[in-house]
């Protein structure tokens, strides 16, 4: 494994970690610090299983439980410090969360690592970064934020997934009912999820891997529910720019076809969600880039994790090797088609990646 050449692509795409599923707010600070700071996750321990599982759970009632936390998710007002833990490294954010009827805001201060504030209202997302004097501000379709991890009841995960209730524990204060997403193939990982028994709001999650291990877990370690959080005052904050650089990046919404992809071979239980073009001017600054040919991305989820192709025009003086690289539950994979450079990133097994990566061509 060349470990280098995949951390430049990491980091080369700051926006690789905002798919569809996993606690996305955290992710798109949390992730690229893990890939910056380490090279390949440590698989952890194995989890015990109960003795006697709980039966599995109708396709029915996976879905009220699916819909039930996204419920919560959007409509509770909460003050909270949650804590990401992925391959030996931790790091912990603060959030405050306001809704008022379809009005969503949310801030996110790290406490780890470089300073950095992540601002949402509904989907404009602004991001301070304090020691660069930048911030970022996008429009973007949906970030499925943590604790918001399901955004509906969706038909497909029942037909992949098994639904399994385990019991109870206590989390941040709070009684939580634990229940086991369980794959039935060896396309992707499972979770162990953790919902605030009243309401149903998710309070600890664990991604684990085809052996039952965790290769990842987001918790609340402080949760205050129903917390006075104003709205007004949050937007205030959201818009106080002064004294720094506003970089307002654009995606351009596409389709595959359009652009000249197709997958031959469909990965079962992935269905194709979107596809945006980054212009050259917000992209990365690749000296190699034609006019046109900006950072392609094609988004597919399973209604639970979700997997990134990227395709860039190839550049011979920084794609230098195909590599891969596991960060937590998220693993990635480089790969040179004809004269492009294809880029893989999924909260899915590496065999999965490879899947994408074979069924991946360009249409003649």
């Amino acid at each position: 494994m060349h470990r280098l050449s995949v951390g430049v692509e990491v980091r080369k795409f700051p926006f690789l970690f905002m798919s569809f599923k996993l606690f996305r707010l955290v992710a798109l600070f949390l992730s690229v610090f893990f890939a910056m700071n380490y090279a390949a996750a440590q698989v952890g321990e194995p989890v015990p299983l109960p003795t006697a599982p709980a039966p599995d759970v109708d396709s029915r009632s996976l879905n009220d439980w699916l819909l039930r936390t996204h419920d919560a998710s959007t409509n509770r007002s909460y003050i909270g410090t949650f804590v990401v833990s992925a391959g030996g490294n931790m790091s912990s954010a603060k959030i405050w969360h306001v809704c008022e009827g379809k009005q969503q805001v949310e801030r996110v201060e790290t406490l780890t690592g470089a300073p950095r504030s992540i601002f949402r209202h509904n989907n404009q997302v602004v991001t301070f970064l304090p020691d660069h004097k930048l911030v970022r501000s996008e429009k973007r379709e949906s970030l499925g934020l943590f604790p918001e991890l399901f955004k509906s009841a969706d038909s497909r995960i029942a037909d992949f997934y098994k639904f399994r209730q385990e019991g109870s524990e206590r989390v941040a204060g709070l009684d939580a009912d634990i229940v086991m997403l369980v794959p039935k193939d060896s396309l992707r990982f499972g979770y162990r999820v953790w919902t605030e028994r009243k309401n149903g709001l998710v309070v600890k999650l664990q991604t684990l891997d085809t052996e039952g291990r965790v290769l990842e877990q987001a918790a609340f370690s402080e949760l205050q529910l129903d917390a006075p959080v104003r709205m007004d005052k949050l937007i205030q904050m959201m818009g106080k720019l002064d004294g720094y650089r506003v970089e307002k990046p654009v995606l351009i919404k596409t389709s595959a076809g359009a652009e000249g992809w197709e997958l031959k071979a469909p990965v079962a239980g992935f269905t194709s969600m979107s596809c945006y073009r980054r212009p050259v001017s917000a992209a990365s600054g690749t000296a190699n880039t034609t006019a046109g040919e900006g950072p392609l991305q094609w988004i597919f989820s399973d209604g639970l994790a979700s997997v990134s192709i990227f395709v860039e025009p190839l550049d011979r003086q920084r794609h230098i090797r195909e590599s891969s690289l596991s960060l937590g539950a998220t693993q990635t994979m480089t790969k040179q088609l004809d004269a492009y450079w294809i880029t893989l990133v999924g909260e899915v097994p590496l065999a999965t990646l490879r899947l994408f990566a074979s069924g991946l061509e360009r249409r003649k």
